[in-house]
């Protein structure tokens, strides 16, 4: 079903806004609203842990928690100029068709187990909200044991930026806090440019990047990091990367 977002935008235009209630003057008094989520069946329902609602949400991208310590910056960059490229309505159409999975969690923080990458570069693009899959709410669980049920589960990955592996509490609050694992942009290039299959492997993109670290140099300048990408591409294809996932032989 088409999404309502183009009409949404058209109805600023006009000066006005969609409130819970309907439409009402923009500038007019408005009480602020709770997180918003939207079914694109019935329209704006509440939103939040616990609450009886569709999988699919709309939540404010500032309220995110991430799941990991690490994100490649340079795909992040590249992700966020893609981003502003776009009009705002096809910022939001791209987010829609791309949302992001996620799980409540104590306090009522929604925790991303997914495309961290993706997250980031929108909160640096100024977006103010996406789309989510809830995957699970664990907003009764203790703080104690939601991250040994997040990794059980393998929505969490406490590696810091050398690939070592580290405390849950290394994990930040924040996308903005992410650090950054140049390998990790690497193996996001390398599968973008078809050295290796998307695989539902849990973590496939840190394997790669672990297997590329101690093979290949990456320098500080863009065309380092190109040149870097090239080699790692013959090395995806190479005997010694036949046992990671998504692994393509040589044609």
């Amino acid at each position: 079903m088409r999404h309502p977002w183009p009409f949404w935008f058209e109805a600023r235009r006009y000066g006005f806004v969609l409130a819970a209630n309907g439409f009402v003057p923009t500038g007019a008094p408005v009480r602020a609203p709770p997180p918003r989520c939207y079914d694109y069946v019935a329209g704006p329902v509440g939103c939040g842990p616990g609450t009886a609602m569709p999988k699919l949400h709309e939540v404010e991208i500032h309220r995110l928690r991430p799941t990991q310590v690490t994100v490649g910056l340079i795909e992040v960059h590249d992700k966020r100029a893609r981003l502003e490229a776009l009009k705002k309505h096809d910022q939001q159409a791209f987010l829609y068709d791309h949302p992001i999975p996620a799980v409540w969690g104590p306090d009522g923080k929604l925790y991303i187990t997914d495309h961290h990458h993706l997250g980031r570069a929108a909160s640096e693009a100024g977006i103010d909200t996406g789309f989510f899959l809830v995957e699970d709410d664990l907003s009764k669980v203790a703080i104690a044991q939601f991250w040994p049920r997040m990794a059980a589960a393998n929505w969490a990955h406490p590696v810091d930026q050398n690939g070592k592996p580290c405390s849950f509490e290394n994990i930040p609050d924040h996308l903005e806090k992410l650090l950054d694992d140049p390998y990790r942009s690497l193996a996001g290039f390398v599968r973008d440019a078809g050295g290796y299959d998307k695989t539902p492997t849990a973590f496939a993109e840190f394997q790669w990047a672990d297997f590329f670290r101690p093979r290949v140099k990456i320098g500080p300048a863009r065309a380092d990091f190109d040149a870097a990408v090239a080699s790692a591409l013959k090395l995806a294809r190479s005997p010694e990367a036949a046992q990671l996932p998504g692994y393509k032989k040589p044609p």
